[in-house]
């Protein structure tokens, strides 16, 4: 479980640039790191769970509301390793939209790819 809870820190800090919030109040900083600590928590099961079981239903870790806008936003073509209908499915799709161009040669998503935005340099989605 240590190495879980350390790349749980790791998506915290380095994916969602915790450390970098400028905020003035520890209230404010509080509610932040309340909803990074989610993000990361998602993220990090989201892969896990893709990566022990890949077979497994999309509905398992996202809404139908995010399938429908993952299908809406990125094309079928360039998932050529998974299975459509999947939860790998989905998670390719997802982080294609940070950059991660599923080759043939390419490893599966991970979490830091996940969290990145397109054209947006050191990570971070927020």
């Amino acid at each position: 479980m240590r190495w879980k809870i350390e790349v749980f820190h790791k998506i915290l800090k380095s994916g969602c640039r915790a450390e970098d919030a400028k905020l003035r109040t520890a209230d404010r900083l509080a509610n932040l790191v309340s909803v990074f600590c989610i993000i990361s928590w998602r993220v990090l099961w989201l892969t896990m769970l893709a990566r022990t079981a890949p077979e497994t239903p999309p509905t398992a870790a996202l809404t139908s509301t995010e399938i429908v806008l993952l299908d809406r936003l990125i094309s079928d073509a360039g998932n050529r390793r998974t299975q459509p209908g999947t939860l790998i499915f989905y998670l390719t799709k997802l982080a294609r939209l940070g950059g991660y161009l599923a080759r043939n040669g390419d490893p599966p998503p991970g979490n830091m790819v996940v969290l990145k935005r397109p054209g947006f340099s050191g990570g971070g989605f927020i």
